[in-house]
């Protein structure tokens, strides 16, 4: 696998749109995506989309490799830093989906400001989102969760998608199981699944 990663790794000098065949339909994007469970059956399922993969450390890139490998997916791509680093290079309007699944929840009160979901990241992803895209956030930690809900809310640019408590205790139909997901579940926590829409753009 040493030579898989240099040929899907995002180069932040680059378009990230680019980085793709043309054939590529739709523009996915998931932040921390972990042992990258997700993100590889994902690409499986839908391999006219695709999907960049952001993660910082690099026994989850490692993990995200061996699946890419085994799998002979095409349409992942990689990036082994920060995200926030990338997102000058998505253009307006360009990502369908947006994956925030099982972050860091950050929980002392004085670490809150190095929770992802803060103002200036959904001014990004508003921007980076078509009309009616789709941004997904999951967590096991009730304070995130109600942290993410009370910043989403406030944010003029989205709307929650959910009509009932269904909508938010159940994962979405095409849902896959991260290996986080799964430990929380078998302590006993309960997860919570939330989906937000993009509003259409005022013309």
């Amino acid at each position: 696998m040493s030579g898989l990663l240099p040929r899907i790794s995002i180069d932040e000098n680059k378009a990230v749109r680019d980085h793709f065949a043309p054939g590529i339909q739709a523009l996915w994007l998931e932040i921390g995506f972990g042992g990258g469970e997700h993100l590889a059956a994902q690409a499986q399922a839908h391999p006219g989309v695709g999907i960049v993969g952001c993660e910082p450390f690099i026994d989850g890139v490692a993990k995200l490799l061996a699946q890419v490998n085994d799998t002979g997916v095409e349409n992942v791509r990689v990036f082994g830093d920060d995200a926030r680093k990338i997102f000058p290079n998505i253009k307006d309007g360009e990502l369908e989906r947006a994956f925030v699944l099982f972050p860091d929840p950050w929980r002392k009160s004085r670490h809150h400001k190095r929770r992802f979901i803060q103002p200036q990241i959904l001014d990004e992803f508003a921007r980076m989102l078509e009309d009616g895209g789709e941004l997904r956030v999951a967590s096991d930690h009730m304070g995130y969760v109600r942290w993410t809900l009370a910043h989403v809310m406030r944010h003029p640019d989205f709307e929650w998608t959910a009509e009932g408590p269904r909508d938010w205790r159940n994962p979405p139909a095409d849902w896959i199981r991260t290996r986080y997901e799964e430990k929380a579940l078998a302590k006993g926590d309960t997860c919570v699944y939330l989906r937000f829409r993009r509003r259409v753009r005022n013309v």
